[in-house]
């Protein structure tokens, strides 16, 4: 009876034991975004964590991409922000201005710190402290690709660097001999597809129209009016909508891919570089990637993509950045990377990937980062910034009256940055 009486109590204090155990496991809370190929890669980094620290469990909060800023919206006004948090790079002076994120390198681990690009510790960066309040393994950009028989068929140059990008005429010139090629049904795939929900009219149109001396917004006074609406950008935005006028351009109807789709119906894509991994499987040696156009004097591309960050509640930031410098030192998700064409912010990753060193077939979109890379602009009033310009680009693609849309626009973001008294400090940068 004693015995018995004794093993019971032993297995109730196991019990009792393993309770408290399970009870002090620390849990870190991750809002990701991505397709399922990304969000099975960031589920395997977890599990290998969680083995190499049992003490710690990873929960994975998947957001859809199109929907992730109205999922973190509705997360602050639960008071739940997750403890790191994937974020758009344009999104991060928002973030910060807001109070959600709080500087990460005294969290990660300092050799990381010190593999980041230029490229990736500016899209990381607050311009207001010039802290690091995000690290990412890729960073981003966009190239122009182009259907080898196509070009050759109409005599096209092949720009071989940044420097030797096309010019306006040049491209233009390409764009009216593609249209009447035989086999082409339209000469460029911007993919208008992916509409407005998504950064891309912003992120991949933005520079186009930067390098013809248009800007979203003036980066010194922090007005739209009088920029957003003046005269580079309605010639910029009158030029484009010539383009879609003449045919040139695939239409949104048609999805978000008419490049390497069957048959091949469009002769260039202005894609991004995640985009050349599945186009060159389906092309092979039948693809070409070139540098943006240069509209104006120079050529301008664009920068950014999704970081990481560690929310100002988090009440684990330790173990929240060992998880980041974790996730980010792991082989097997660079691996992944590499399969995706990431586009590298670590030059230990760069190093380890073909495609962008040189000689490599996005070593061009590479060497953009460093010689006409321009962020979106750093403002916390950047959610409007992007979201008035997508509307009027969508407005005078169908047809709208460039001046008219781009003044509403304008309009718009100025009204959004005056109800926040200037968004300060940013209303003294003046």
């Amino acid at each position: 009876m004693g015995n018995r009486l004794l093993s019971a109590l032993l297995a109730s204090a196991a019990l009792v034991a393993t309770a408290g155990f399970a009870e002090a496991k620390t849990v870190i809370h991750v809002m990701h975004q991505g397709d399922p190929g990304w969000v099975k890669a960031y589920g395997d980094v977890a599990t290998r964590f969680e083995a190499a620290n049992p003490d710690v469990d990873i929960e994975m909060i998947y957001a859809p991409h199109d929907a992730y800023n109205e999922k973190f919206s509705a997360a602050v006004m639960a008071k739940q922000l997750p403890d790191i948090m994937e974020l758009d790079a344009p999104f991060l002076a928002n973030y910060v201005w807001s109070g959600y994120l709080q500087a990460v390198k005294p969290l990660i681990d300092k050799d990381l710190l010190d593999d980041m690009t230029d490229s990736n510790i500016a899209q990381g960066t607050y311009p207001i402290d010039k802290d690091l309040y995000a690290i990412g393994l890729t960073d981003s950009s966009v190239v122009l690709y182009g259907n080898k028989k196509y070009l050759e068929a109409i005599g096209a140059r092949i720009p071989k660097s940044v420097d030797d990008a096309w010019t306006r005429e040049e491209f233009e010139g390409y764009l009216e001999k593609l249209s009447k090629l035989e086999g082409v049904k339209w000469p460029i795939d911007t993919f208008r597809g992916y509409g407005i929900k998504t950064e891309w009219i912003t992120y991949a149109y933005g520079p186009l129209l930067e390098s013809a001396g248009c800007d979203l917004i003036d980066r010194k006074t922090w007005k739209a009016s009088g920029t957003l609406d003046g005269e580079a950008c309605v010639k910029a935005l009158t030029m484009m909508q010539d383009w879609v006028k003449k045919g040139w351009v695939v239409p949104t109807s048609s999805g978000t891919n008419q490049f390497y789709a069957e048959g091949q119906p469009a002769a260039l894509a202005m894609g991004g570089h995640w985009f050349y991994a599945e186009a060159s499987a389906a092309m092979k040696d039948n693809i070409v990637v070139m540098p943006l156009p240069k509209i104006g004097d120079k050529g301008v591309s664009p920068n950014g993509t999704w970081i990481w960050g560690i929310s100002a509640t988090s009440e684990n930031p330790e173990i929240a950045g060992k998880f980041l410098s974790f996730l980010l030192k792991d082989k097997e998700y660079r691996e992944y990377a590499k399969t995706q064409s990431a586009y590298p912010g670590l030059k230990s990753f760069a190093a380890g990937s073909p495609l962008y060193a040189e000689g490599g077939p996005l070593a061009v979109a590479f060497e953009q980062a460093s010689k006409t890379a321009i962020a979106r602009p750093p403002h916390p009033a950047y959610p409007t910034i992007t979201s008035a310009f997508m509307q009027a680009v969508d407005k005078i693609f169908n047809g709208g009256d460039a001046q008219e849309a781009l003044t509403a626009a304008a309009k718009k973001i100025d009204e959004d940055i005056e109800d926040n008294a200037g968004y300060p400090p940013f209303d003294e940068q003046q």
